[in-house]
């Protein structure tokens, strides 16, 4: 093998976002690469001779000899962490949920043992989130249907009263009635609840699944492109490893920022803001993002226009709107991001020429968990508009939106501007 090919796939080795050891039979790591030391916490080239023993917890340390063993008179390539709960163990000694995936591999004609590392702290998170959820819903459910079986027992003691006096039939026909309509709103919203969780449970299990089988899928195929020539393959599947994780990556922000917002835990910090140089940044952040031939169009005449407004949140508002436009735009369409000062504030507006919003579904648009019907073979959570709306009422603002399906989609974010306008 050429220098030139070594150096490729060191590159690629360096470049994996997973964890990557590779081990001898005698279980000495010979190789780590950047993910992996930054994983357990060690300096470039520290875990090098190390024991595999001395990544995992103590207490399991003797029974994980005996698996290695046993795997290197049976090697296969195999999933590790399906129906089990995997630790790995710090140089700090702190331990942290993993997924592992093993594989042989052959290095100067000497078989090794080639482990992929997930750190899954933030699925064990989400996942304790939905148990969580789930088990308030069961709660729910019997307190609800203990006020239900309460609700029944008030009608029948108003029936027999009805039965008694004939004299008090018109108000106790309206009780009644009042009571019959609590029950039934109860009942709705019970529904309601049941379908907010099967939605929420169904999708999170969805648009998880997916990125993490490509994950898998394609660590898996990278082994089998060794030989001369097989680079592009390589690159490819390195580039949908990447692409999956940014997926999951923007999956569970969407999630920790609807679990903040719900938790009152976002506050603002106001600041002046060069509002041209802000949007130039992020034009150039999400071009990288783009389809081929797309272009982002900044159109704002003021180059010196300050906003006083909390400059994090109004960043993640842009790029979420942004980022709607790019993914439900066709490549080679342009995304306008429009400015226009007014007396009182500022409006902003993102402006696409995608696919747009049916007209009798528009009324859902902020709503939690929704997507379109002809955007539903384009990933996503249906929780970034209804997030975005928070963080505009946040800023004392409103949003409004304007879609022509098959046209395009105009979102309009009209903010105030309190602070006198004054060069920083």
């Amino acid at each position: 093998m050429t220098k030139e090919h070594q150096d490729t796939y060191k590159s690629i080795f360096e470049a994996c976002e997973e964890g990557i050891l590779v081990v001898n039979k005698g279980g000495t790591i010979v190789m780590a690469n950047t993910a992996c030391n930054n994983l357990f916490g060690y300096k470039p080239g520290e875990m090098i001779g190390l024991k595999v023993e001395d990544l995992v917890p103590p207490n399991v340390k003797i029974s994980h000899i005996k698996d290695r063993k046993n795997y290197e008179k049976h090697p296969s390539p195999r999933q590790m962490g399906k129906g089990r709960h995997l630790s790995g163990h710090k140089k700090n000694g702190d331990e942290f949920p993993v997924e592992i995936s093993l594989n042989r591999a052959q290095i100067d004609g000497i078989d090794h043992t080639v482990a992929f590392i997930i750190d899954i702290t933030e699925r064990k998170k989400i996942e304790e989130a939905l148990k969580r959820s789930e088990e308030q819903l069961i709660v729910y459910a019997a307190e609800l249907e203990k006020r239900v079986t309460q609700r029944t027992k008030e009608l029948d003691f108003t029936i027999s009263k009805l039965e008694r006096t004939n004299a008090e039939l018109e108000e106790q026909v309206t009780i009644r009635k009042k009571a019959e309509e609590e029950t039934q709103l109860a009942l709705s919203r019970e529904r309601e609840l049941n379908e907010l969780k099967t939605r929420f449970v169904s999708m999170a299990s969805h648009e998880f699944r997916t990125p993490l089988s490509t994950i898998l899928s394609s660590a898996s195929l990278i082994e089998r492109y060794v030989d001369v020539g097989t680079e592009e393959k390589r690159q490819k599947h390195v580039d949908k490893i990447k692409s999956s994780i940014s997926n999951l990556t923007a999956i569970l922000n969407d999630f920790l920022s609807v679990s903040k917002l719900e938790e009152g835990r976002v506050e603002l910090h106001k600041e002046v803001i060069n509002l041209n140089e802000m949007l130039l940044d992020i034009i150039d952040e999400m071009s990288a993002i783009a389809k081929e031939g797309q272009e982002i169009k900044l159109i704002f005449d003021n180059d010196r226009y300050y906003l006083y407004s909390d400059k994090k949140i109004l960043k993640n508002i842009l790029i979420n709107l942004l980022s709607n436009a790019i993914k439900y735009s066709e490549p080679g369409k342009t995304v306008d991001l429009i400015v226009e000062e007014k007396k009182e504030g500022v409006l902003l507006k993102v402006s696409d020429k995608g696919m747009g919003i049916p007209e009798q579904e528009q009324k859902h648009m902020f709503e939690r968990f929704f997507r379109a019907s002809n955007a539903t073979n384009i990933q996503g959570t249906g929780l970034g508009l209804n997030i975005v709306k928070k963080y505009v009422d946040m800023l004392e603002g409103s949003i409004s939106f304007a879609s022509k399906l098959g046209a395009g989609t105009t979102v309009s974010i009209d903010l105030p501007n309190n602070e006198p306008e004054t060069t920083p």
